[in-house]
């Protein structure tokens, strides 16, 4: 903002404050008010956001070595099979279980924020579709969870 002034012109900064919450005597803010701050304190809206990401980031890399795998078919098949074999162990097995417990949950957490930015109601029903994603995760997983178990037991034998 740029007055005009005697001598010229001179720039007034807008002055801002931020209150601080009132103290109850605790230590915490008063009832009633909200803390200043980060929008997000630990509840299920920031672990959703959280376990995305490292849904996401894990798919990310997954693909990554799929690919450089996939490519190695081109270059020399021998390698192609060394590689694939070792794809053929219990440590792998583990890691294909989280892959899918990964993309199953990244899948339906995607398909809730969808409805939260394209829903009108989204963002009051977010913390309900959260726990829905959850019970909808935990029945995928329970059906595929036995059968991929089952090999991982029978790779021990």
């Amino acid at each position: 903002m740029a007055e005009q002034t005697a001598g010229g012109t001179a720039t007034a900064a807008p002055q801002v404050t931020i209150d601080a919450p009132r103290s109850t005597g605790r230590g915490g803010p008063a009832r009633g008010r909200v803390p200043q701050g980060t929008l997000y304190r630990g509840a299920t809206g920031m672990w959703s956001w959280v376990l995305h990401r490292i849904t996401g980031v894990a798919i990310y890399f997954f693909l990554l070595v799929h690919i450089l795998d996939t490519a190695l078919v081109r270059l020399s098949p021998e390698a192609y099979n060394a590689v694939i074999g070792t794809y053929k162990t219990p440590l792998m097995n583990l890691g294909e279980i989280a892959l899918v417990m990964a993309i199953v949950f990244h899948a339906f957490n995607g398909l809730r924020i969808i409805l939260i930015d394209f829903w009108s109601k989204g963002p009051k029903y977010q913390r309900a579709m959260f726990w829905v994603v959850m019970a909808l995760w935990v029945v995928a997983i329970a059906g595929f969870l036995p059968r991929q178990l089952m090999n991982l037991f029978a790779d021990f034998h």
